[in-house]
């Protein structure tokens, strides 16, 4: 039994609904944030979002009759788009697609993939190089060679391509301190470079 509310309780709460709300998920947000390095709520929610659109898309998807030509040419291209962007493991059926979650986008984040190849210690100091520094570099497959252009992933939340992990494409740039420190620890600088 609940008392009536009181006439200033009421107008106070007017606008609740006591029946129904929306589920609290911000510790689990905080967590995933901490552990990624996401430092804006609007980008963790964002990532949700997106995988939400991505489960919808292969529920409707698999609504449709599996010999449907439809439904096999998009399947083909929403399946290799994910894939090619490392949210999947592999690109075999509509099933992992249901698996995609926010911290799916949120791993492939760049100062995460910067953390997994061991060119820093920690995914926040990763995310303190990207905002501050930007001193990283792509290796461009078909010339073998570094661009001198700034970096194709200025932002640290911009999600790198499978494929970029794949060539270990990402270093630092010829003219960073860091870089300098990484070759002389590792007995690998060039005398003659000039850069």
């Amino acid at each position: 039994m609940v008392r009536k509310l009181k006439f200033n309780e009421q107008k106070l709460l007017k606008k609740t609904d006591f029946i129904t709300w929306e589920t609290d998920q911000a510790g689990r947000q905080n967590e995933m944030m901490s552990k990624y390095g996401v430092t804006k709520r609007e980008h963790y929610v964002l990532y949700n979002k997106l995988a939400s659109k991505a489960r919808e898309l292969a529920d409707k998807l698999k609504e449709l009759p599996p010999n449907d030509p439809y439904r096999v040419k998009r399947t083909r291209e929403l399946i290799g788009k994910l894939y090619s962007l490392g949210l999947i493991a592999s690109a075999d059926s509509l099933e992992r697609v249901g698996k995609i979650c926010g911290s799916s986008f949120a791993r492939r984040r760049l100062p995460v993939v910067m953390k997994k190849s061991g060119m820093v210690n920690g995914v926040n100091i990763a995310a303190d190089y990207v905002e501050q520094v930007g001193p990283l570099i792509f290796w461009s497959r078909e010339s073998g060679r570094p661009s001198c252009e700034r970096p194709r992933i200025p932002r640290h939340e911009k999600l790198p391509g499978k494929n970029i992990l794949e060539a270990d494409a990402i270093t630092w740039t010829r003219g960073s301190k860091i870089r300098e420190k990484v070759l002389d620890y590792n007995n690998a600088r060039d005398d003659f470079d000039l850069s």
